[in-house]
């Protein structure tokens, strides 16, 4: 079943002050440039299709992408903020995407006044230089770095919900969880799938061509045409930075390093 972007939008609803995300079987977001009657912002599809003619393989994951990005656009619209996990090569790659959410990827972000004026407020005679190095992040958080966390899951619980339990703990309903797997089938991103999902969160799974369990358990999957573990990662890169860099065009603007 394919809804187009404005009835996707119409399957949320407010409660207790949150966004809900309702999750109904078997529905995928249209892969159409359109935000509702909207044409998506000519700049973010500009940096689609430059990719696909770097890597023109990833055209055959190319509707994932606008699926992801769409996601991952109302996921920070309504407030909510991304989780990512991954295990080794994949676990590097969390951790990437975190840190180009979190800071500058490509376009210059400037404090807003309203942080200079309440420093100005606080007596701070520094207020100038603090926002002048201040970058506005969009909120994301590695699963894979607290390492007194994870050994104490996989101590006292087990490897296989050294992901859940934190989603668990930090998971909202609208967030994002970015699950990496090469083969789609990691025990412990399956567990912390299955657990976003109780939590009416967004799943995004990225894999290589089969998909894996995470295939049918995700709400967006992006499969990229590789059965080889490391030229899934290879293949990986290029996708997440895609995407950070629409992300931070839809939310900054302006223009982009060269």
């Amino acid at each position: 079943m394919l809804l187009n972007l404005s009835t996707v939008r119409g399957l949320f609803h407010r409660h207790s002050g949150h966004t809900l995300f309702l999750r109904l079987p078997q529905i995928r977001v249209q892969s159409a440039f359109f935000r509702g009657s909207e044409l998506l912002k000519t700049a973010v599809k500009n940096l689609l299709d430059e990719c696909l003619k770097r890597y023109p393989e990833l055209s055959l994951c190319s509707n994932a992408v606008i699926e992801a990005f769409e996601a991952i656009r109302s996921c920070y619209a309504h407030g909510g903020k991304v989780l990512a996990c991954g295990n080794g090569g994949s676990a590097s790659d969390a951790e990437h995407i975190v840190g180009e959410l979190m800071k500058k990827f490509s376009i210059k972000r400037v404090a807003p006044q309203r942080l200079k004026d309440r420093l100005d407020a606080l007596g701070y005679s520094d207020s100038d230089k603090l926002c002048s190095m201040l970058e506005p992040a969009l909120p994301a958080i590695s699963l894979v770095s607290q390492s007194s966390v994870l050994t104490a899951i996989a101590n006292d619980t087990g490897a296989e919900m050294i992901f859940a339990q934190q989603v668990y703990g930090l998971g909202k309903p609208g967030d994002v969880l970015i699950a990496l797997s090469t083969s789609g089938n990691s025990p412990n991103i399956i567990s912390a799938i299955k657990i976003a999902n109780a939590l009416d969160m967004v799943t995004i799974g990225f894999t290589g061509e089969t998909g894996g369990i995470m295939k049918s358990l995700c709400s967006v999957i992006v499969t990229v045409p590789s059965p080889v573990t490391f030229k899934i990662q290879e293949l990986h890169l290029p996708v997440y930075h895609l995407l950070c860099a629409m992300i931070e065009e839809e939310f900054f603007g302006g223009t982009a390093d060269k």
